[in-house]
C-alpha cells in the first residue's frame, strides 16, 4: 500500500453550529444517538470512556484539542490500535451546520488498515445519520444499537 487509508465523511445537520457542537462534547446528547454511556466530557486534555453496553464494548478517548463550535481533536482505542478522530464544524449562512469527520492512523497490513478505514467510514455515516434525525426531528434512530444485532439468523 502506497498511501495509508483516511475516512472522510461528512453531513448537513440544520440547525446552529453551537447545538451540532454540543451533539459531539456532551454526553447527555451523544448518548442519545452514539453511545450508550460515557465517563465525561470532551474537553481539551480530558480522558474519558465510551461504551456501547449493546455490544459490551468500550473504548477509551483522549482529546487533544477542543475549539468551541469549529473542530475536535481526538484519540480513540488509545489501548489497543489507536486511531485519530477530528471533528470539524462549518457554520453556514442559513443557520446550519456541516459536520465534517476524518479518521486516520490505521496500523496493521494493507489489508488489515483498509478492513478497519471502512468500518470507520460506515460506524461515522451511521453516526451523521442519527446525529440529523436526532436534531432535525427530535427521532431517537437505533441504528448504531441495530448495526450489529445479537442473535440475528442470516
Amino acid at each position: 500500500m502506497t498511501n495509508p487509508p483516511v475516512v472522510k465523511t461528512g453531513m448537513l445537520i440544520r440547525r446552529p453550529v453551537g447545538e451540532v457542537f454540543e451533539a459531539f462534547v456532551d454526553p447527555a446528547i451523544t448518548t442519545r444517538f452514539w453511545f450508550t454511556r460515557s465517563s465525561g466530557r470532551l474537553t481539551p486534555g480530558a480522558q474519558v470512556k465510551w461504551e456501547w453496553e449493546m455490544y459490551g464494548v468500550s473504548t477509551h478517548v483522549k482529546v487533544r484539542e477542543v475549539d468551541k463550535d469549529a473542530r475536535i481533536l481526538a484519540d480513540w482505542g488509545i489501548e489497543e490500535s489507536p486511531t485519530t478522530i477530528e471533528w470539524k464544524f462549518f457554520p453556514q449562512d442559513d443557520g446550519t451546520t456541516y459536520v465534517q469527520i476524518t479518521n486516520d492512523g490505521f496500523a496493521g497490513d494493507g489489508d488489515s488498515a483498509v478492513a478497519a478505514a471502512i468500518d470507520s467510514m460506515g460506524g461515522f455515516t451511521m453516526v451523521l445519520c442519527a446525529l440529523k434525525a436526532l436534531l432535525e426531528h427530535d427521532l431517537r434512530l437505533t441504528i448504531v444499537a441495530d448495526a450489529h444485532p445479537v442473535d440475528i439468523k442470516m
